[in-house]
């Protein structure tokens, strides 16, 4: 199978046998990112400048922040997140609270729900982003989940109300909006500088 720089492609599992953990520990240390959702496997070339260039801006910020505020850590990938042996993805960045460390936060990984979960998107990431990993995300309990498009310079940030994601904010660096999030209380961050390449 070929893969297109800036899209990710789906392995589906032969006969409708769905992969594990197991067979995710498996996989080729290549560069590449290897996600498990639902059984199926999902392969993300690695990923270009701007994307990177926003999760180190993001990772500083929160980095710095947590620095002065230690109230959780922050992870970026590849650092695995294990929902269930079906589930295994590897966020861009994640937050994982004090008050909930010791209850998903291990040595190898984390094994349950992040407090925050950052996923920086491209044109051929963003349906991934948008509905799949959505819905994990929102049917395992992570408190709030932004989604960073590279392409359009546009993040939006979902929270968990009753157990489904509400579109609490939509931000745009041309807007010039400002980030921010009660799980990290007095922490601003201008889009300015998350998207600053």
């Amino acid at each position: 199978m070929s893969l297109v720089p800036g899209r990710d492609a789906t392995q589906p599992p032969a006969s409708g046998v769905k992969l594990t953990y197991d067979d995710f520990v498996l996989f080729p240390d290549d560069g590449k990112r290897h996600e498990l959702i639902n059984g199926e496997h999902h392969v993300t070339p690695s990923p270009n400048r701007k994307h990177q260039a926003i999760v180190w801006n993001l990772t500083g910020m929160l980095w710095s922040y947590l620095r002065a505020h230690p109230i959780g850590r922050a992870f970026s990938a590849p650092f695995d997140v294990v929902f269930s042996d079906f589930d295994v993805v590897e966020p861009d960045l994640l937050y994982v609270s004090n008050a909930r460390k010791d209850e998903v936060l291990t040595a190898q990984h984390v094994r349950g729900a992040p407090d925050l979960v950052v996923e920086v998107g491209s044109p051929g990431t963003r349906r991934r982003d948008e509905r799949l990993k959505h819905k994990l995300y929102e049917r395992h309990g992570v408190v709030e989940y932004w989604v960073v498009d590279s392409e359009f310079d546009l993040l939006k940030v979902y929270g968990l109300v009753d157990g489904r994601y509400v579109l609490s904010r939509e931000l745009s660096l041309l807007a010039g909006d400002v980030l921010t999030t009660p799980l990290l209380p007095g922490l601003s961050m201008p889009l300015e500088l998350i998207f600053e390449d």
